[in-house]
């Protein structure tokens, strides 16, 4: 099965190939404030659910509202733009049910906060993060690791912030940083772990993420010394036809010089052979 299959099998098919460039143009424009806006299901999901001060449970709830908004937005201004809007949503049935479940998020009452919308929500943020992943591969480039390597800064030092709230063995956000970081790069050295079932919910999320940001760092820097092997093996070539080229030039001026063009001998026929 093909990459682009696959795309369409997780709802992941964006715009649809030969589309109208706006829509084109806008998907590319939305990729990395989508990525951003992806990456807050974080921390409203465990604000929201987990939270026991009504201070922190309500950033949490406009959390949601800010990424209803910004799914709900994305998906209207996209089936505005594109030329195929029923094909667009097939597609992309994925952005269909991301607002869908953070409509629930953003406006379920606290009293429905039962085990089965938890779990709803907690199934909603996985979701994000697939569509986060999809956005991260598609960009692997060296003009984008700066970005990467922000966004990978960013999102350690809200995970510090995460374990330290969470995780109880952790009395700083120095060590909750350092949880952070052992755990989104796979290394786990035993020091500090995860004992709650919030605190290793949020681990699971952390390594998922922290792993797909690597690899796409990784990619990038190796596009980016690549990119500098082919940049010289087009410098030279360019000099190499250059260098042909004044050779050439060259060439017909001698050869102007020492009488003209050069015409080739016509072929004697049989009678003037025998004459």
């Amino acid at each position: 099965m093909s990459t682009e299959n696959h795309h369409l099998w997780f709802g992941l098919g964006g715009v649809p190939p030969h589309d109208d460039p706006k829509a084109i143009a806008m998907q590319a424009r939305l990729h990395w404030p989508m990525i951003g806006m992806a990456l807050l299901a974080l921390p409203a999901f465990f604000l929201d659910v987990y939270a026991e001060r009504p201070a922190l449970h309500l950033i949490g709830q406009i959390l949601n509202l800010c990424i209803f908004a910004a799914f709900f937005g994305e998906l209207a201004v996209m089936l505005a733009l594109t030329r195929h809007p029923g094909r667009y949503l097939l597609r992309n049935w994925l952005s269909v049910i991301i607002v869908a479940g953070s409509a629930i998020a953003a406006f379920s009452p606290e009293e429905a906060l039962v085990p089965l919308l938890r779990t709803l929500r907690a199934a909603f943020v996985g979701i994000v993060l697939l569509r986060t992943l999809r956005l991260l591969r598609h960009s692997v480039s060296p003009e984008a690791l700066p970005y990467i390597l922000g966004l990978g800064t960013l999102l350690m030092g809200l995970a510090g912030a995460g374990f330290y709230w969470l995780e109880p063995t952790v009395s700083s956000y120095a060590e909750g940083l350092w949880l952070a970081f052992t755990s989104g790069a796979t290394v786990g050295y035993g020091d500090f772990v995860p004992t709650t079932w919030p605190a290793r919910i949020f681990a699971v999320l952390m390594v998922f993420l922290g792993y797909a940001l690597m690899s796409v760092a990784t990619a990038s820097i190796a596009a980016f010394f690549i990119g500098e092997d082919e940049r010289k093996l087009r410098r030279e070539m360019h000099h190499d036809i250059k260098q042909l080229r004044d050779e050439i030039a060259k060439l017909r001026e001698e050869l102007h010089a020492s009488g003209g063009t050069a015409h080739p001998t016509p072929a004697k026929s049989d009678t003037e052979e025998k004459t």
